[in-house]
């Protein structure tokens, strides 16, 4: 990797000390470099294991984050805790001045672990080399039932180097802000004429129209869309194809929750259960009412829970992860005892959609946010230039300055979607509740990761409970690489 591939703003050489230290000794997380095979070739990848090799953490409600990362691998590691909301904004190298954990350097960090399904994972360019590992604090209320984990990754044989270059048509991007983050420019990036393209983009977005893609209201006149521009040479569930899948065991009339992570990069997939009908208990590692169904969206960065039932005269189940608008797929099976496993085809039989909002749209959180209005309401206009330039409010990251929020202060952010792609977008260090898609109000699901379809718009609403600088950023990697990120700075 080279410097220049550093996604936050800040420069390697700053490698200070900046966690506590511990009373007790901490647990090891290791970073280092791992050989898999994919589909009959040997490829580098990165792993985040623990000192007995399993990777990620797998720990119960309650305990907390008390570990020691070491970096192992031959470049600077910046590590986000993705869903980690009880960790404060120094925890975190994945923030405006957070630097880089130099090669043979140990991080210490100690906090309170947030229940659910989260995931930790580079914020560099590492993270299409497969550096990313679950997260999990299993739930009190869990009960009775088998977890399962499963992370989805897309895999290339090339370098993001490679990738990213040819997304760019050679230029490298327009990486904004990799020194210290930008000081100058409107708050949120409000750049000169742009309110009053986004009066006309809202008439569209939100009043009227013919209905859109995503599950909202589009704008007026018929525009393109698409998905999946980096071509991929497969893609992974645990770190396997379908030539291979993994197999897990379960129980006959046993209950099997899975934890499902999309630590692709530049993919979105539908969860697709198959004979299985699965009910949708948390999104992002957040509770929601159950919702029963056979097919789930879930974009970069997302995480699904969903509860399935095993038959009582058992069998193979394949859970199968389909490539938005695509018929590639990888997955896993559940088998019991004794059943006959068929080879699964990598691809199904239907071009899959587009990812869409129709389950944020009847989704609702167990624990919503307290009804009220809030404080203020943030457009955020997502935007696309020549060059594989994208933007928030015409701006790329380091282009504009944070934007300035007083702590316990709720904002909407209106995010809004003129582009020709989904844009997941995420905020480190807190979660979100959808609260209007094309202009109609819900109390919809809390989520730390929500999907923008082109053509619409999506309220979330935040309360802003930690000082400190937090990242927002579109979720496929080589969007924020090249522009598609900003802060907000709460005190």
């Amino acid at each position: 990797m080279k410097r220049r591939d550093f996604l936050i703003g800040t420069a390697l050489a700053s490698a200070a000390p900046f966690f506590p230290a511990f009373a007790q000794t901490p647990r090891r997380l290791i970073a280092a470099k791992r050989q898999i095979v994919v589909r009959g070739r040997s490829a580098s990848v990165y792993s985040l294991t623990d000192a007995n090799g399993k990777p990620g953490i797998f720990a119960n409600e309650g305990e907390r984050f008390t570990v020691a990362v070491e970096n192992r691998i031959d470049d600077g590691l910046i590590l986000h805790w993705h869903g980690q909301t009880k960790a404060d904004a120094t925890q975190d190298r994945a923030r405006p001045d957070g630097g880089a954990l130099q090669p043979g350097g140990v991080d210490r960090h100690d906090f309170e672990l947030t229940p659910g399904s989260h995931w930790m994972h580079a914020h560099t360019l590492h993270e299409q080399l497969l550096l990313a590992a679950p997260m999990i604090a299993r739930e009190k209320d869990a009960g009775d039932v088998q977890d399962v984990v499963v992370m989805l990754h897309d895999f290339s044989f090339k370098s993001p180097d490679e990738i990213l270059m040819g997304l760019t048509g050679g230029t490298g991007g327009a990486h904004g802000g990799h020194g210290a983050h930008g000081a100058h420019g409107a708050a949120g990036g409000n750049a000169p004429g742009m309110m009053a393209r986004l009066r006309g983009m809202m008439g569209g977005m939100m009043g009227g129209g013919h209905a859109g893609h995503g599950g909202g209201a589009a704008m007026s006149m018929p525009m393109a869309v698409h998905a999946n521009d980096v071509t991929y040479d497969a893609f992974l569930a645990n770190d396997r194809t379908l030539d291979d899948p993994e197999i897990v065991r379960v129980e006959r009339g046993g209950r099997v929750r899975l934890r499902i992570v999309n630590g692709g990069t530049a993919t979105a997939f539908f969860i697709d259960t198959g004979a299985l009908t699965a009910s949708c208990i948390a999104v992002d590692g957040t509770p929601c009412l159950p919702h029963s169904g056979t097919r789930f969206p879930i974009a970069q960065g997302q995480r699904l829970d969903l509860l399935i039932e095993i038959p009582a005269g058992g069998g193979a189940f394949p859970i199968f992860a389909q490539v938005e608008a695509a018929k590639m797929r990888t997955g896993i099976v559940l088998a019991t005892s004794g059943a006959a496993i068929a080879k699964l085809d990598g691809e199904a039989a239907a071009t899959a959609t587009h990812t869409d909002l129709s389950l944020d749209a009847v989704l609702r959180a167990r624990d919503p946010l307290t009804e009220r209005k809030a404080d203020r309401v943030l457009p955020m206009v997502l935007g696309e230039g020549a060059n594989y330039r994208w933007t928030i409010n015409d701006r790329i990251h380091g282009e504009a300055a944070p934007i300035p929020v007083k702590r316990g202060e709720r904002i909407e952010f209106r995010f809004m979607n003129p582009t020709t792609m989904m844009h997941p977008m995420h905020l480190h260090g807190h979660h979100f509740q959808v609260v209007e898609i094309a202009g109609k109000r819900l109390s919809g699901p809390m989520r730390d990761t929500v999907i923008v379809p082109p053509h619409v718009s999506v309220a979330v609403a935040v309360e802003f409970d930690k000082p400190g600088d937090w990242y927002m950023h579109c979720h496929h990697l080589y969007h924020m690489a090249t522009g598609m990120m900003t802060a907000v700075s709460v005190s």
